[in-house]
């Protein structure tokens, strides 16, 4: 399997896995999103030094992994490309920094790792619909997430024609990049007009209508609330610091 169809068959993968995330999937798709905002708010709001604060925060994956019965290691094997990046940006810092900016990277990945594996593209952009962001954006993200795969497989199509006429050569010659480059492009935009004309045939006008237009609980504000609560003592209150005090 080349990596193409690699990276096809994990999108499809990750699409499975939303209709099986435990309690996570039943949860209002808005309270998930503000939930990892406010993480992710909370996460960078760190001062560069505070290591073993920024250790405590921890806390939200180790739980979310827990409550959605998800698999810690699926998730390093599917985070695992970008977390050389994060190491290399907090590399070049002094050693005290170095660390705190490391643990910024993993747990902001991690969180919206969580979101996307535990609510699927259409609440995320129900969600966003509910928070009054731009009709138009709402519609790009879903529409970017959505045929991604299609894009995925035009470009898997025209390598394997590619190799199919360079047989025994590794790899793609550097003379043809440019020419193959303009044949997805243009591969590309023919399926978008054919799906923009398909789309116009049903009707869309631009938006889109989604199926979790509800409003948010008593419950969920509660449970929002709450959060709000732990992320400001874990942000206020070094919690592995007294923890050690104590057992020490």
């Amino acid at each position: 399997m080349s990596k193409i169809e690699n990276a096809i068959h994990e999108l499809h993968r990750i699409n499975s896995m939303q209709e099986g995330a435990g309690r996570l999937k039943e949860a209002d798709p808005l309270l998930k999103f503000l939930v990892t905002i406010i993480y992710i708010i909370t996460v960078v709001s760190f001062d560069n030094t505070d290591a073993v604060g920024e250790l405590a925060m921890i806390l939200y994956p180790l739980c979310m992994f827990i409550i959605g019965e998800l698999s810690v290691g699926l998730c390093i094997k599917r985070i695992g490309y970008i977390i050389p990046f994060v190491c290399l940006v907090g590399i070049f810092n002094p050693p005290g920094s170095m660390v705190t900016l490391i643990l910024k990277g993993i747990f902001t990945i991690t969180a919206a790792y969580i979101l996307i594996i535990t609510t699927g593209i259409e609440d995320i952009c129900a969600a966003l619909a509910r928070l009054h962001m731009p009709k138009i954006i709402v519609t790009l993200v879903l529409l970017i997430y959505r045929y991604i795969t299609v894009l995925l497989e035009e470009v898997n199509q025209t390598v394997q024609a590619y190799l199919l006429r360079a047989p025994g050569q590794k790899g793609i010659a550097f003379r043809a990049w440019g020419p193959l480059t303009g044949q997805i492009l243009l591969r590309s935009m023919d399926r978008a007009s054919a799906v923009y004309e398909s789309m116009c045939l049903r009707g869309c006008r631009g938006t889109f209508i989604y199926k979790n237009t509800v409003h948010m609980r008593l419950k969920d504000i509660a449970l929002l609330a709450a959060f709000c609560g732990i992320m400001v003592l874990l942000r206020y209150v070094h919690v592995f610091e007294i923890v050690g005090d104590f057992i020490i």
